[in-house]
Protein backbone atom coordinates (compact mmCIF):
# COMPACT_ATOMS: atom_id res chain seq x y z
CA UNK A 1 0.00 0.00 0.00
CA UNK A 2 2.75 2.23 0.85
CA UNK A 3 4.64 1.81 -2.15
CA UNK A 4 1.64 2.50 -4.08
CA UNK A 5 1.08 5.14 -2.52
CA UNK A 6 4.66 6.25 -3.48
CA UNK A 7 3.93 5.64 -6.97
CA UNK A 8 1.19 7.86 -7.01
CA UNK A 9 2.59 10.55 -5.53
CA UNK A 10 5.60 10.48 -8.03
CA UNK A 11 2.96 10.26 -10.94
CA UNK A 12 0.77 13.28 -9.32
CA UNK A 13 4.64 15.31 -9.06
CA UNK A 14 5.28 14.79 -12.92
CA UNK A 15 1.67 15.09 -14.13
CA UNK A 16 1.77 18.58 -12.34
CA UNK A 17 5.33 19.27 -13.68
CA UNK A 18 3.89 18.97 -17.15
CA UNK A 19 1.28 20.68 -16.74
CA UNK A 20 2.14 23.27 -14.38
CA UNK A 21 6.02 24.52 -16.01
CA UNK A 22 4.49 26.10 -18.96
CA UNK A 23 1.65 27.77 -17.46
CA UNK A 24 3.94 29.27 -14.53
CA UNK A 25 6.53 30.08 -17.23
CA UNK A 26 3.90 32.32 -18.74
CA UNK A 27 3.35 33.72 -15.72
CA UNK A 28 6.51 34.46 -15.02
CA UNK A 29 7.09 36.16 -18.96
CA UNK A 30 4.08 38.70 -18.05
CA UNK A 31 5.62 39.65 -15.21
CA UNK A 32 8.79 40.57 -16.81
CA UNK A 33 6.96 42.48 -19.36
CA UNK A 34 4.97 44.12 -17.09
CA UNK A 35 8.27 45.61 -16.14
CA UNK A 36 9.36 49.32 -16.77
CA UNK A 37 11.59 49.76 -19.46
CA UNK A 38 14.89 51.15 -18.49
CA UNK A 39 15.61 54.56 -20.44
CA UNK A 40 18.84 53.75 -20.92
CA UNK A 41 17.81 50.80 -22.88
CA UNK A 42 15.34 53.15 -24.62
CA UNK A 43 18.25 54.80 -25.96
CA UNK A 44 20.32 52.34 -26.68
CA UNK A 45 17.93 50.90 -29.20
CA UNK A 46 16.96 54.12 -30.69
CA UNK A 47 20.91 54.94 -31.76
CA UNK A 48 21.73 51.06 -32.60
CA UNK A 49 18.49 50.20 -33.92
CA UNK A 50 17.28 52.64 -36.32
CA UNK A 51 14.00 50.88 -37.68
CA UNK A 52 12.68 50.83 -33.88
CA UNK A 53 11.55 54.03 -34.81
CA UNK A 54 9.51 52.87 -37.92
CA UNK A 55 7.31 50.74 -35.61
CA UNK A 56 3.89 51.95 -33.75
CA UNK A 57 3.29 52.74 -30.36
CA UNK A 58 1.58 48.90 -29.86
CA UNK A 59 4.93 46.82 -31.59
CA UNK A 60 7.31 49.08 -29.70
CA UNK A 61 5.65 48.28 -26.27
CA UNK A 62 5.41 44.75 -27.29
CA UNK A 63 8.87 44.74 -28.62
CA UNK A 64 9.89 45.89 -25.19
CA UNK A 65 8.26 43.23 -23.37
CA UNK A 66 10.19 40.36 -25.41
CA UNK A 67 13.66 42.55 -24.73
CA UNK A 68 12.92 42.14 -21.12
CA UNK A 69 12.42 38.73 -21.66
CA UNK A 70 14.95 37.50 -23.99
CA UNK A 71 17.77 39.81 -21.19
CA UNK A 72 16.29 37.35 -18.47
CA UNK A 73 16.85 34.08 -19.96
CA UNK A 74 19.58 34.16 -22.44
CA UNK A 75 23.42 34.39 -21.29
CA UNK A 76 26.06 36.11 -23.54
CA UNK A 77 29.32 35.28 -23.38
CA UNK A 78 31.93 37.48 -24.22
CA UNK A 79 35.15 35.55 -26.29
CA UNK A 80 38.62 36.18 -27.24
CA UNK A 81 38.97 38.87 -23.96
CA UNK A 82 35.88 40.52 -24.91
CA UNK A 83 33.90 42.53 -22.36
CA UNK A 84 30.17 42.11 -23.22
CA UNK A 85 27.86 45.41 -22.52
CA UNK A 86 24.60 46.48 -21.83
CA UNK A 87 24.98 48.23 -25.48
CA UNK A 88 26.16 44.59 -26.91
CA UNK A 89 22.96 42.89 -25.11
CA UNK A 90 20.59 45.11 -25.71
CA UNK A 91 21.48 46.03 -29.12
CA UNK A 92 21.42 42.10 -30.15
CA UNK A 93 17.94 41.43 -28.10
CA UNK A 94 16.10 43.79 -29.72
CA UNK A 95 17.23 42.98 -33.45
CA UNK A 96 16.86 39.52 -32.45
CA UNK A 97 13.07 40.22 -30.66
CA UNK A 98 11.65 41.77 -34.12
CA UNK A 99 11.34 38.17 -35.37
CA UNK A 100 8.80 37.47 -32.26
CA UNK A 101 6.88 40.64 -32.81
CA UNK A 102 3.90 37.92 -33.64
CA UNK A 103 3.58 36.97 -30.56
CA UNK A 104 5.29 33.43 -31.49
CA UNK A 105 5.64 33.23 -27.42
CA UNK A 106 8.43 30.88 -27.45
CA UNK A 107 11.91 32.85 -26.92
CA UNK A 108 13.91 30.62 -29.08
CA UNK A 109 13.86 27.77 -26.55
CA UNK A 110 16.71 25.83 -27.20
CA UNK A 111 19.20 28.80 -26.96
CA UNK A 112 20.98 29.42 -23.74
CA UNK A 113 23.74 31.39 -24.47
CA UNK A 114 24.93 33.92 -27.09
CA UNK A 115 28.93 33.81 -27.31
CA UNK A 116 30.35 37.15 -28.57
CA UNK A 117 33.48 38.02 -30.52
CA UNK A 118 35.11 40.74 -31.15
CA UNK A 119 35.52 40.81 -35.04
CA UNK A 120 35.55 37.68 -37.67
CA UNK A 121 36.60 34.77 -35.98
CA UNK A 122 37.81 31.46 -37.20
CA UNK A 123 37.06 27.91 -36.74
CA UNK A 124 38.56 24.66 -38.33
CA UNK A 125 36.28 22.77 -40.83
CA UNK A 126 37.53 19.24 -41.95
CA UNK A 127 36.73 18.23 -45.38
CA UNK A 128 36.46 13.89 -45.17
CA UNK A 129 36.07 11.33 -47.67
CA UNK A 130 34.99 7.36 -46.90
CA UNK A 131 35.53 8.35 -43.55
CA UNK A 132 39.38 9.65 -43.65
CA UNK A 133 40.26 13.24 -43.25
CA UNK A 134 41.03 14.98 -46.59
CA UNK A 135 41.57 18.24 -45.32
CA UNK A 136 41.56 20.41 -42.34
CA UNK A 137 41.34 24.41 -42.81
CA UNK A 138 40.64 27.69 -41.01
CA UNK A 139 37.54 29.43 -41.93
CA UNK A 140 36.52 33.02 -41.26
CA UNK A 141 32.96 33.38 -39.64
CA UNK A 142 31.01 36.30 -38.78
CA UNK A 143 28.49 34.40 -36.93
CA UNK A 144 26.62 30.69 -36.85
CA UNK A 145 23.62 29.27 -35.31
CA UNK A 146 24.25 26.01 -33.73
CA UNK A 147 21.63 23.13 -32.98
CA UNK A 148 22.32 22.32 -29.87
CA UNK A 149 22.34 25.55 -27.46
CA UNK A 150 24.35 28.37 -28.66
CA UNK A 151 24.65 31.27 -31.04
CA UNK A 152 27.66 33.00 -32.34
CA UNK A 153 27.57 36.60 -33.45
CA UNK A 154 30.56 39.08 -34.19
CA UNK A 155 29.91 42.01 -32.63
CA UNK A 156 32.14 44.14 -35.54
CA UNK A 157 29.61 42.57 -37.60
CA UNK A 158 26.79 43.49 -35.94
CA UNK A 159 27.42 46.84 -35.90
CA UNK A 160 28.29 47.17 -39.36
CA UNK A 161 24.88 45.90 -39.64
CA UNK A 162 22.78 48.25 -37.86
CA UNK A 163 24.55 51.24 -39.21
CA UNK A 164 23.50 50.11 -42.58
CA UNK A 165 20.18 49.03 -41.96
CA UNK A 166 18.52 48.30 -45.46
CA UNK A 167 21.01 46.67 -47.43
CA UNK A 168 19.84 43.02 -46.90
CA UNK A 169 22.22 42.04 -44.85
CA UNK A 170 21.76 41.44 -40.72
CA UNK A 171 23.88 38.71 -39.27
CA UNK A 172 21.84 38.93 -36.06
CA UNK A 173 18.42 38.30 -37.93
CA UNK A 174 20.35 35.44 -40.37
CA UNK A 175 21.13 33.35 -37.05
CA UNK A 176 18.50 33.69 -35.59
CA UNK A 177 16.13 32.55 -38.03
CA UNK A 178 17.87 29.32 -37.80
CA UNK A 179 16.83 29.30 -34.40
CA UNK A 180 13.46 29.11 -35.74
CA UNK A 181 14.38 26.86 -38.01
CA UNK A 182 16.06 24.40 -35.87
CA UNK A 183 13.41 24.14 -33.49
CA UNK A 184 11.94 20.82 -34.59
CA UNK A 185 15.71 19.65 -34.44
CA UNK A 186 15.78 20.22 -38.23
CA UNK A 187 17.65 22.96 -40.27
CA UNK A 188 15.89 22.54 -43.55
CA UNK A 189 14.98 25.79 -43.85
CA UNK A 190 10.96 24.70 -42.55
CA UNK A 191 10.34 26.54 -39.79
CA UNK A 192 7.01 25.50 -37.28
CA UNK A 193 4.38 26.24 -39.00
CA UNK A 194 0.75 27.85 -37.86
CA UNK A 195 -1.22 25.09 -39.27
CA UNK A 196 -0.22 21.58 -40.55
CA UNK A 197 -2.21 22.87 -44.15
CA UNK A 198 0.22 25.40 -44.37
CA UNK A 199 3.28 23.20 -44.95
CA UNK A 200 2.88 21.89 -48.40
CA UNK A 201 1.88 25.72 -50.06
CA UNK A 202 5.16 27.16 -47.93
CA UNK A 203 7.30 24.08 -49.30
CA UNK A 204 6.00 24.45 -52.93
CA UNK A 205 7.03 28.49 -53.15
CA UNK A 206 10.20 27.85 -50.62
CA UNK A 207 11.29 25.27 -52.68
CA UNK A 208 10.82 27.39 -56.14
CA UNK A 209 12.40 30.43 -54.95
CA UNK A 210 15.36 28.16 -53.83
CA UNK A 211 15.85 26.87 -56.98
CA UNK A 212 15.23 30.04 -59.09
CA UNK A 213 18.06 31.66 -56.76
CA UNK A 214 20.42 29.28 -57.82
CA UNK A 215 19.56 28.87 -61.22
CA UNK A 216 20.28 32.46 -61.42
CA UNK A 217 23.85 32.68 -58.93
CA UNK A 218 24.41 30.24 -61.73
CA UNK A 219 24.78 32.24 -64.59
CA UNK A 220 25.94 35.51 -62.49
CA UNK A 221 22.48 37.32 -62.80
CA UNK A 222 21.80 39.81 -60.04
CA UNK A 223 18.99 39.02 -57.22
CA UNK A 224 17.57 40.52 -54.80
CA UNK A 225 18.08 37.88 -52.00
CA UNK A 226 22.15 37.33 -51.42
CA UNK A 227 23.81 34.65 -53.28
CA UNK A 228 24.49 33.04 -50.10
CA UNK A 229 20.97 31.88 -50.02
CA UNK A 230 22.06 29.47 -52.64
CA UNK A 231 24.06 27.62 -50.11
CA UNK A 232 20.92 24.87 -48.69
CA UNK A 233 17.33 25.50 -48.21
CA UNK A 234 18.55 26.37 -44.44
CA UNK A 235 20.59 29.21 -45.65
CA UNK A 236 18.04 30.31 -48.20
CA UNK A 237 15.44 30.54 -45.27
CA UNK A 238 17.63 33.05 -43.15
CA UNK A 239 18.37 35.26 -46.19
CA UNK A 240 14.95 35.75 -47.36
CA UNK A 241 14.57 36.89 -43.65
CA UNK A 242 17.37 39.16 -43.83
CA UNK A 243 15.96 40.31 -46.92
CA UNK A 244 12.35 40.43 -45.51
CA UNK A 245 13.21 42.89 -42.74
CA UNK A 246 15.35 45.28 -44.53
CA UNK A 247 14.60 45.11 -48.09
CA UNK A 248 10.78 43.84 -47.79
CA UNK A 249 9.94 46.43 -51.02
CA UNK A 250 11.77 44.92 -52.78
CA UNK A 251 11.15 40.96 -51.77
CA UNK A 252 7.27 42.14 -52.39
CA UNK A 253 8.17 43.65 -55.97
CA UNK A 254 10.16 40.72 -57.21
CA UNK A 255 9.26 38.11 -55.15
CA UNK A 256 5.87 38.37 -54.02
CA UNK A 257 4.75 34.72 -53.10
CA UNK A 258 8.17 34.68 -51.00
CA UNK A 259 7.19 37.66 -49.47
CA UNK A 260 3.46 36.45 -49.00
CA UNK A 261 4.91 33.11 -47.01
CA UNK A 262 7.01 35.26 -44.55
CA UNK A 263 4.63 37.63 -44.08
CA UNK A 264 1.86 35.11 -43.07
CA UNK A 265 4.62 33.26 -40.90
CA UNK A 266 6.34 36.41 -38.76
CA UNK A 267 2.47 37.89 -39.25
CA UNK A 268 4.18 41.07 -40.03
CA UNK A 269 3.99 43.82 -42.94
CA UNK A 270 7.57 45.70 -42.79
CA UNK A 271 6.96 47.49 -45.75
CA UNK A 272 4.95 49.89 -43.79
CA UNK A 273 7.54 50.39 -41.68
CA UNK A 274 9.49 51.90 -44.53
Amino acid sequence: MRQTLIVLLAISLIVLFIFGFPILKKWQRQRIKQRHFPPLWQAIIENNVPIYLALNPQERRRLQGHIQVFLAEKQFIGCQGLQVTLEMKVTIAAVACLLLLNERGTYFPKLQSILIYPNTYFVKEVTSNDGYVVEETQVARLGESWNRDQLVLSWEQVQRDTQNWEDGHNVILHEFAHQLDQEDGRAEGVPILLQKSDYQFWSKVMLREYQNLCLKVEKGMKTTLDYYGATNPAEFFAVATETFFEKPRQLRKKHPELYEQLQRYYQLDPVQWI
